[in-house]
């Protein structure tokens, strides 16, 4: 099974000469070890140090010299809004303290939509 060697950054190379495309969503882009598998079929393994989120535009150069394109499927969200600034500010740390992926903006936050999360939320008024 081909390795990847290196994970070149959005824009650092050019998509146009990838040979093969990756994509999923958000948990599937965040690891450190497992086998991925391409649009094609094919499986190509990560084995990184520590857990690292791909990024949508980031390239997987292989062994071989192909290069693969990492695609960031869409995902639902939820759109977390508040009575006001503290109240946003105390939900964005209740979030926070749960490691979430989140988009702060100044009247709302955006999160993956969870039924948890969104309970959590409607519980904390």
């Amino acid at each position: 099974m081909t390795r990847i060697l290196e994970i070149l950054p959005a824009g650092s190379w050019l998509e146009a000469d990838a040979s093969g495309i990756f994509a999923a969503d958000y948990e599937g882009r965040h690891r450190r070890r497992m086998m991925l598998t391409l649009a094609s079929g094919e499986k190509i393994r990560l084995e990184l140090e520590h857990a690292r989120l791909l990024r949508g535009g980031d390239g997987l150069r292989l062994e071989d010299g192909r290069t693969i394109l990492v695609r960031a499927l869409p995902e639902e969200l939820m759109e977390v809004t508040a009575h006001g600034t503290l109240q946003l500010l105390q939900l964005a740390w209740h979030l926070g303290n749960r490691h979430l992926p989140a988009a702060i903006g100044e009247h709302a936050i955006l999160v993956r939509r969870d039924h948890v999360i969104a309970d959590m939320i409607g519980g904390l008024g």
